[in-house]
């Protein structure tokens, strides 16, 4: 069974940066592409970041000029770089990992990570 292991999450004053890392704890095939979802208290989970499997990227408005999403496939390990921290960016980050071959598809996800932006 395929874990996904993120770190990188914690506490942050506003305009600060974090590094969420998002590692598979094995190979996973037939990626179709990998992303960083948030979900704040009361609110609904949201995709934050997304990269495709041949590098294409897209981002939430409101992060856009502020997060980088990347990948390193040679360590099945996708990356979220976070600069400009604001307090609304304030919640539980989820990796996930989505799948599919044929007409089957699966969603792996991690255990969250929390980010907390505060002075």
């Amino acid at each position: 069974q395929v874990q996904l292991v993120e770190s990188g999450g914690g506490l942050v004053q506003p305009g600060g940066s974090l590094r969420l890392s998002c590692e598979a704890s094995a190979s996973i095939f037939s990626i179709i592409r990998m992303g960083w979802y948030r979900q704040a208290p009361g609110k609904e989970r949201e995709l934050v970041a997304g990269i495709t499997s041949g590098g294409s990227t897209n981002y939430k408005d409101s992060v856009k000029g502020r997060f980088t999403i990347s990948r390193d496939n040679a360590k099945n390990t996708v990356y979220l770089l976070m600069n400009s921290l604001k307090p609304e960016d304030t919640a539980v980050y989820y990796c996930n990992v989505f799948t599919a071959w044929g007409s089957n598809e699966y969603d792996y996800w991690g255990q969250g990570t929390q980010v907390t932006v505060s002075l």
